[in-house]
C-alpha cells in the first residue's frame, strides 16, 4: 500500500521540527499566508497525493457500486447452414398424432380416412436457420458475504489516510516557505544594520576630514575609514546575493512573480508564545491510524471469503420469432455461491494483512514516542532562544554605549580611530547577533508549534 512507503519516509525526518503542525496563522504576515497557499497549489508532490486520495475515493464508490444491478442489452444475428428439425421418425409420429386428433374432433373412427378438406401442419422447426435476437439481462448481487461492506470501509479509511498524509506534506512545504521568508527578513534586517554602520562611518569620515584640515589627524585615519567602508560594501554584496537566492527559492516554492517578491519587505519581529501546553494529534499519527483501520477492514474482507454470496439474475427476449422451441421468452432466478475450501488462501491472505496492521500499530507507537520527545526538546529550545534574545539585547545596549563613549573620547583625542572602528565593529556584530537571535527565536516558535500540532497557516 502506497501509504506505507510515504509514512515511512516521514518517520525518518530529523527530530527537531519533524512533525506536522496545525494554530499560528494570527502571527503570520498576510502576504506570507498568501505565499503558502500559492505554494500548496503549485507543489507537484501535494498534487500527486491529492490524486491518490481521489483514486481511493473512487475505489470506495466502485466497491459500493457492486450492489447496483447491472443491466446488459444484447443483440445478435446468426445464420445456420440449415433449419434444426426433428428426426424423420419423430416427424412421422407428430403427423400421425395430428391425424388422430382431427378424427377425434370430427367424431369418426380412428381407422377411417381423414375427412375431405382437413389440413395438416408440418411439424415446427426446433430452430430456424435465420436467428435474430434482442434481449436484456439483469444481474444483481444481493449479499456479498460482507466482502463489499468491508471493502467500502477499507477504501474509506485509505482515502482518509491519504488525506491526512497530504496535510502532513502541506505542513512540510509551509515550513519551507516560512523559513525562506524569515531568512529573507533576516537579510533585510541585516541590511538595515549595515545602513546604520554606513551612517556612522560617514560621520567619522567627515570628522576625520576636518581633523586632517586642522592638523589633528593623519590621512592614515581616513584610509582606515575608507577600508571599513569598502568592507561594508562587500557585506552588502553578500546580502544582496543571499536575497537573490532566497527570492529565487520562494519563486520555485510558490510560483509567485519575482518582481512581486522583490517589492516585499518582510519584518523580523519577536514572537512570544502565550501558551506552550496546547497540543493536538499530529497528521502523521492520524494517517497511520487510518491506514491501520484500512488494513483491518481489508483483513475482514479477505476472511469473509467463506461466507456464501447470493445473487439474482433475469433475462427477457424482445423478439420471439426466432426463438427455438426450447428457448424461454424470459426467466428470473436466485443463486448462491459458497466457497467451502480454497486451499487456505483466504486465511493466509487475511493473516498477512493483519500483520501489516501490526506494523502500522508499531509505527504509531514509535511516532508517539518521537513526538513526546520532540515536544520536550522544542520547549527547552524555545526557552533557550527567548533567553538568548534577552541576553543579546543587553549586548547591543552595551556595544551602543561603548561606541558612544569611545567616539566621544576620539573627538577629545583620548582614543584612536582604531578604537572607534573596533567599537563600531563590535556594535555591528551585536546587532547582527540580535537579528539572528530573533530569527532563531521565531524558528523555535515554529518548531515547537509544529511538534505539538498547533500551527496553522
Amino acid at each position: 500500500m502506497q501509504i506505507h512507503r510515504l509514512i515511512k519516509n516521514l518517520m525518518v525526518i530529523p527530530l527537531i521540527g519533524a512533525f506536522s503542525f496545525t494554530g499560528f496563522s494570527q502571527n503570520l504576515d498576510p502576504y506570507l499566508q498568501e505565499l503558502i497557499q500559492k505554494g500548496l497549489k503549485k507543489n507537484q508532490s501535494i498534487q500527486i497525493n491529492e490524486i491518490n486520495a481521489e483514486q481511493a475515493e473512487i475505489d470506495q464508490k466502485l466497491a459500493k457500486s457492486t450492489f447496483i444491478p447491472k443491466v446488459t442489452l444484447n443483440g445478435s444475428y446468426t445464420r445456420l447452414n440449415d433449419d434444426i428439425t426433428f428426426d424423420q421418425e419423430t416427424q412421422d409420429l407428430l403427423m400421425a398424432t395430428q391425424k388422430l386428433l382431427i378424427k377425434e374432433a370430427a367424431g369418426i373412427p380412428f381407422n377411417t380416412p381423414l375427412p375431405p378438406g382437413a389440413e395438416l401442419r408440418e411439424p415446427a422447426n426446433l430452430q430456424n436457420k435465420n436467428i435474430l435476437k434482442s434481449s436484456v439481462d439483469v444481474d444483481w448481487i444481493l449479499f456479498s458475504g460482507f466482502e463489499v461492506t468491508n471493502a467500502v470501509k477499507a477504501s474509506k479509511h485509505k482515502a482518509s489516510s491519504l488525506n491526512y498524509l497530504g496535510m502532513a506534506e502541506k505542513d512540510k512545504l509551509a515550513i519551507q516557505i516560512i523559513t525562506a521568508y524569515d531568512q529573507l527578513a533576516l537579510v533585510y534586517a541585516s541590511e538595515k544594520v549595515l545602513e546604520t554602520s554606513a551612517e556612522y562611518l560617514k560621520e567619522q569620515s567627515l570628522f576625520v576630514k576636518k581633523a586632517i584640515e586642522n592638523g589633528l589627524a593623519t590621512p592614515i585615519e581616513r584610509k582606515k575609514i575608507e577600508l571599513a567602508q569598502q568592507k561594508l560594501v562587500g557585506k552588502e554584496i553578500d546580502f544582496q546575493n543571499k536575497k537573490t537566492l532566497l527570492i529565487e527559492q520562494l519563486v520555485q516554492l510558490t510560483g509567485e512573480e519575482k518582481n512581486q517578491l522583490e517589492m516585499m519587505v518582510p519584518k523580523l519581529d519577536f514572537n512570544r508564545l502565550s501558551n506552550t501546553d496546547d497540543q493536538e494529534k499530529r497528521n502523521e499519527i492520524k494517517a497511520l491510524e487510518e491506514a491501520e483501520l484500512a488494513v483491518q477492514y481489508k483483513a475482514k474482507m479477505e476472511k469473509s471469503h467463506f461466507i456464501p454470496k447470493i445473487a439474482a439474475t433475469g433475462h427477457y427476449e424482445f423478439l420471439e420469432k426466432d426463438l427455438s422451441l426450447l428457448d424461454p421468452k424470459w426467466y428470473v432466478g436466485v443463486g448462491i455461491k459458497w466457497n467451502v475450501f480454497d486451499g487456505f488462501q483466504s486465511h493466509l491472505k487475511s493473516k498477512k494483512t493483519q500483520l501489516e496492521g501490526l506494523k502500522y500499530r508499531t509505527q504509531i507507537e514509535e511516532a508517539e514516542e518521537m513526538i513526546a520527545l520532540s515536544i520536550v526538546n522544542e520547549k527547552l529550545n524555545y526557552k533557550s532562544k527567548v533567553q538568548t534574545v534577552k541576553t543579546v539585547e543587553k549586548e547591543v545596549e552595551l556595544a551602543q554605549e561603548t561606541y558612544k563613549l569611545i567616539n566621544q573620547q576620539h573627538k577629545n583625542s583620548l582614543a584612536s580611530i582604531n578604537d572607534v572602528l573596533d567599537a563600531l565593529t563590535e556594535l555591528e556584530k551585536a546587532k547582527f547577533k540580535y537579528e539572528e537571535a530573533i530569527y532563531n527565536q521565531r524558528k523555535a516558535v515554529t518548531a515547537l508549534l509544529h511538534a505539538k500540532g498547533t500551527l496553522n497557516y
